[in-house]
C-alpha cells in the first residue's frame, strides 16, 4: 500500500520555505499519545510519545537529500545518516532515538507543519536475517500543530521513500496503516 505525503512533498521537495528554519532560541518539546493499529503489532500498543528538536534542518541538507533521493533509497539512507543530530524522539522505558531531519512550516491559519525524518532502528535478528522490512529503513512523522500549540500527527515507523518520474515524493509504509498521534503538545 503506497500512501503519498502532501505534506512531505512540501516539506522536503518545496524551496520556498523560510531560510531561518535553523534558527531556534531553545528546544522544541513535543508530548504526544501514540496508537498504533497496524498489521505488524500483535495487538493495539499504546504509549506516550516524547519529542525533542534542538534546530531545524538547513535548506542545504534539505537540498542535499533531494538530490540524493534521485539516486536511489541506499543514497538516501546513507546521506540522512551523516547528518547531524538535530533532536530525538523516545517513549517511557526505552533509550532515545535520533533525528536527523526536520522541517517546519506556518500553516496559514496559524500553527505548523512539522516534518521529522530519521533511519529506524533495526534490530540484530533483522539485519541478520533480511527479511523483507529490511526494505523500509526510514522513519517519517508527520505532524500538524494549530495557533495554540495543539494538534495530530501521523508516523510512518518503518517506510520506503522513493522518487516517481515526475519527481514526487512517495512513503511506502510497511504496516497498513500509521500511528496516529494524538493530543500532540509543547512539554512546558
Amino acid at each position: 500500500m503506497r500512501i503519498l505525503f502532501a505534506a512531505v512533498v512540501a516539506a522536503v521537495a518545496a524551496s520556498a520555505l523560510p531560510a531561518a528554519q535553523s534558527n531556534m532560541a531553545q528546544p522544541m518539546r513535543l508530548t504526544s499519545f501514540a496508537v498504533d493499529m497496524s498489521n505488524t503489532a500483535s495487538r493495539n500498543n499504546t504509549t506516550p510519545l516524547d519529542i525533542t528538536i534542538n534546530r531545524w534542518s538547513t535548506d542545504a541538507e534539505r537540498d542535499k537529500l533531494r538530490e540524493t533521493l534521485a539516486k536511489g533509497q541506499n543514497a538516501l539512507l546513507a546521506a540522512l545518516q551523516k547528518l547531524p543530530v538535530i533532536g530525538y524522539v523516545n517513549t517511557p522505558g526505552s533509550l532515545r532515538w535520533d533525528l536527523h531531519f526536520a522541517r517546519q512550516k506556518p500553516l496559514a491559519e496559524g500553527g505548523q507543519s512539522i516534518i521529522l525524518a530519521t533511519d529506524r532502528y533495526v534490530t540484530a535478528w533483522e539485519a541478520f536475517h533480511q527479511p523483507r522490512t529490511i526494505d523500509y529503513p526510514f522513519t517519517v512523522i508527520q505532524l500538524q500543530l494549530d495557533k495554540n500549540e495543539h494538534g495530530v500527527g501521523k508516523a510512518s515507523i518503518a517506510t520506503k521513500v522513493t522518487q516517481d518520474d515526475d519527481g514526487t515524493v512517495e512513503l511506502e509504509n510497511f504496516s497498513s496503516e500509521p500511528v496516529m498521534l494524538n493530543d500532540v503538545h509543547p512539554v512546558k
